[in-house]
């Protein structure tokens, strides 16, 4: 959303605070409603993220990943979600999953065919993943867990995470060595180079951790094919109404 702001604006501004009126708003048409959790989850965000999501354009996650999620009734129907946004139970808007997010492939695609099962038809339809998204492979669940494992051993406690490789993963991305979305979708000789040389990276840091690239390279490509209907985001500027 663009709006503009002058020296002009700011100066009416101060005069209207000063004698107890009202800010205007510079409303550029646009209504973004964000929904945020003040503590460590279950204050029931997916729930208000669906009621919410019943007047919204799109509905957008901004971070996270499959660690946790949101359990939603509707018509008796209860649906659970991990990684798509609670939203995409309404047909009329559009879900994303943006760059902030890290994606386990199968995960998500698990998680879709499950609802679908249950009646959330035409899901993939509606759902736009940002092509910046990092991926979380499953070598970075297995890593979580080594993790785990070490912490105790040495600290004599543990974090307690699910190991579902959320921080592993955002790891990778923080040390610029992670792959996106963008990055399978793209050249996959050179995705199939940088994925082999992360693999080794963390091999080199636990020596008991196997991974079968080949097979996870085969696995991974499938997903990509799949992943086809990621496009962004003109379609997305051109709604509204917005809840993250």
């Amino acid at each position: 959303m663009s709006l503009s702001w002058s020296a002009k604006d700011h100066k009416n501004t101060n005069q209207a605070a000063a004698a107890g009126l009202k800010r205007s708003r510079n409303d550029a048409g646009n209504k973004v409603t964000v929904v945020l959790g003040a503590q460590w989850g279950d204050e029931g965000k997916g729930k208000v993220v669906d009621l919410l999501a019943t007047e919204a354009d799109v509905v957008c996650r901004c971070q996270g990943g499959n660690n946790a999620g949101h359990t939603v009734v509707v018509d008796g129907k209860e649906y659970d979600f991990h990684l798509l946004p609670s939203g995409i139970i309404n047909p009329k808007s559009i879900s994303l999953i943006g760059n902030g997010v890290v994606i386990h492939l199968p995960g998500l695609f698990e998680e879709g065919d499950k609802n679908d099962k249950k009646g959330l038809k035409g899901w993939d339809k509606r759902l736009i993943v940002s092509d910046r998204a990092h991926i979380v492979f499953d070598f970075h669940q297995v890593v979580d867990g080594l993790q785990e494992t070490e912490r105790q051993a040495q600290e004599g406690k543990n974090i307690g995470t699910t190991k579902k490789g959320i921080g592993p993963a955002y790891s990778s991305k923080a040390s610029r060595t992670g792959l996106r979305v963008c990055d399978l979708l793209g050249d996959f000789k050179d995705f199939s180079t940088r994925f082999k040389n992360l693999v080794h990276q963390y091999q080199s840091m636990y020596p008991s951790l196997t991974v079968d690239v080949e097979d996870q390279l085969k696995k991974l490509k499938d997903y990509g094919e799949r992943l086809q209907f990621t496009v962004l985001n003109k379609e997305i500027k051109e709604r509204h109404n917005k809840v993250i």
